[in-house]
């Protein structure tokens, strides 16, 4: 019963950061959850919760997404799906971790410095596989789309809808996948459900702050999103 109440806190938490920022939901979840439950467990559980309120967030903000980036990222992270899968089945939990701090950290680093990446066909094809390995693999996979998506300068809101566009049709994607290796099992579906009802207040919750903030104000929010996600993943390393 605690770690069914804990997880609902967490979703909770992980909704009004990716309502606030577009982003943010498996970077708070999933190091959270790993205290209540196994990681391989804390990944599925945290896609289950979130592809909810990513799939809301697409359609209900899909007048202001770039759809031609979100489906060329999307149909170049399923070229990354089999290798993030091959992770999480077989990689130890420490590399887990390890790999979670690191594409934080870089992300921090290159939206901090201001420096753009590639965002070109090519540009976009890389970070597409890489999101699409991390959607399987740690379900963090949002940190480069920020420092993509920063990098072709997008304003607040074509910044939050289009990302959840792409997160939209990469969590399905990586669904299919936990389904297809066997990772939906019972215990997973029950703390899924148990948790499921915090999204729709996370949302509210979230959504309100999202609506009060300037441009400015929501560069900080994302770089101090992007400093607390990384130090969570590094106490989990560390632990």
């Amino acid at each position: 019963m605690v770690v069914l109440f804990a997880a609902f806190g967490i979703v909770l938490l992980g909704t009004v950061a990716q309502a606030v920022t577009g982003f943010g939901y498996a970077l708070v979840t999933v190091p959270l959850l790993t205290a209540a439950v196994d990681p391989r467990s804390a990944v599925v559980v945290s896609a289950l919760t979130g592809i909810g309120s990513t799939l809301i967030t697409a359609v209900r903000e899909r007048g202001f997404a770039r759809w031609p980036v979100a489906l060329a990222l999307t149909g170049a992270g399923l070229l990354g799906l089999p290798a993030g899968l091959l992770v999480l089945a077989y990689a130890p939990e420490r590399l887990l971790s390890a790999v979670i701090a690191a594409v934080v950290l870089g992300c921090v680093a290159l939206v901090w410095s201001g420096a753009r990446i590639r965002t070109g066909r090519i540009g976009l094809g890389v970070i597409g596989v890489l999101v699409g390995t991390l959607t399987a693999a740690t379900g963090t996979n949002g940190p480069p789309l920020v420092a993509a998506f920063h990098s072709l300068g997008y304003d607040p809101r074509t910044f939050r809808a289009t990302i959840a566009a792409t997160f939209a049709g990469t969590g399905l994607m990586g669904l299919a996948g936990f389904a297809a290796t066997g990772q939906l099992h019972t215990e997973v579906i029950r703390t899924a459900l148990v948790a499921l009802p915090a999204v729709p207040l996370g949302w509210w919750l979230g959504n309100r702050l999202f609506h009060r903030l300037d441009p400015v104000l929501f560069r900080r929010v994302v770089l101090v999103g992007l400093l607390g996600s990384a130090g969570v993943a590094l106490a989990g390393l560390a632990g």
